[in-house]
């Protein structure tokens, strides 16, 4: 169980750290996409905080909360990662193209950090923050570029997801297993 609650603040602490990192050095201006980031870090902190209190006392009701939530969560993680190895180049395509148009701030972000301008096509009458369009005005479309990172990086989330899913139900399995063990500091004629 000490195994489970070391992987989530891990996790938790990654994801805090990964969104700082990426206001930091400018990366991510998107304050919802950060925000979302950090809570879900804090989220996961305060859950292996409850299992790590419920493991320490022996607390029956934080054990079952912690172990209901850490279920609910690999459900969440597991279709998630299932959903990031799934996707093929056509449907992420799709998706990348949706992102775009509904986020200003993220399109901004990838222009200027990718040098490219415009998803498919590029209309030289629109603002574009790429270094190429400010010197030529001739930049190529941002689709192919991002499709190449999209790939690797659906990937790999998908399978580090994978990876701490199974942590999380191992924590899950440990978790009840300890829940009906009895307390050893309790008075051994008690039955739990």
């Amino acid at each position: 169980m000490a195994g489970s609650r070391g992987s989530e603040k891990l996790v938790s602490l990654l994801l805090i750290g990964i969104a700082a990192w990426g206001i930091g050095f400018g990366l991510i201006s998107s304050l919802r996409v950060v925000g979302v980031v950090i809570a879900v870090g804090i989220f996961l902190f305060l859950i292996a905080l409850v299992g790590l209190i419920g493991a320490v006392k022996h607390h029956q009701v934080l054990l079952f909360f912690y172990m209901i939530i850490l279920l609910l969560v690999f459900i969440v993680q597991f279709s998630v990662s299932c959903a990031c190895l799934a996707l093929n180049q056509g449907q992420q395509g799709q998706l990348l193209e949706v992102g775009w148009n509904n986020t200003a701030s993220a399109r901004n972000d990838i222009q200027r950090n990718l040098n490219c301008c415009g998803f498919r096509t590029f209309n030289p009458n629109e603002t574009c923050l790429a270094s190429c369009f400010k010197s030529s005005r001739s930049c190529v479309p941002c689709a192919p570029i991002i499709g190449e990172y999209a790939g690797e990086v659906l990937r790999f989330v998908g399978g580090i997801g994978l990876f701490f899913s199974f942590t999380e139900i191992l924590g899950v399995w440990l978790t009840y297993r300890y829940r009906n063990q009895k307390d050893p500091r309790a008075n051994p004629s008690a039955f739990l």
